[in-house]
């Protein structure tokens, strides 16, 4: 299993970005797939998790109305479009596959201990 993701970088306060993971060895049409962010000396902290076919999406109210999820299943891949962001989303980003503590599906899509694989992360800077 791996999962590989692109995208970051730096961002002006109020710009957009779009991460990217490429996924691989599984059948990823059948599993929910996250997102996690995690700052130096924080807890690894849930974003968003999409379920199986793009079924529903659930957001932590940090991001909510500001990062949106998705997913192409036939290019496996997923995203995080991310708008308005702040200097506070300044982080390393993760994505990662929820395991059989959450059913494979979003159940508990946001809690970093339900995942089991995960990405190396990406850093998104927002500075100006």
């Amino acid at each position: 299993v791996q999962l590989v993701e692109s995208g970051g970088g730096l961002v002006q306060p109020g710009g957009s970005l779009r991460l990217s993971c490429a996924v691989s060895g599984f059948t990823s049409e059948l599993y929910a797939l996250s997102w996690f962010r995690q700052v130096p000396g924080k807890e690894r902290e849930g974003l968003a998790c999409v379920e199986m076919r793009a079924r529903s999406s659930i957001y932590a109210d940090s991001v909510k109305g500001r990062f949106s999820v998705s997913r192409d299943d036939a290019k496996k891949m997923v995203y995080l479009q991310m708008r308005s962001l702040e200097r506070e989303d300044t982080a390393v980003y993760y994505c990662a596959r929820p395991g059989p503590v959450s059913g494979f599906g979003c159940s508990q899509g946001l809690d970093s201990t339900a995942m089991d694989y995960w990405g190396k992360g990406i850093l998104v800077t927002v500075s100006s």
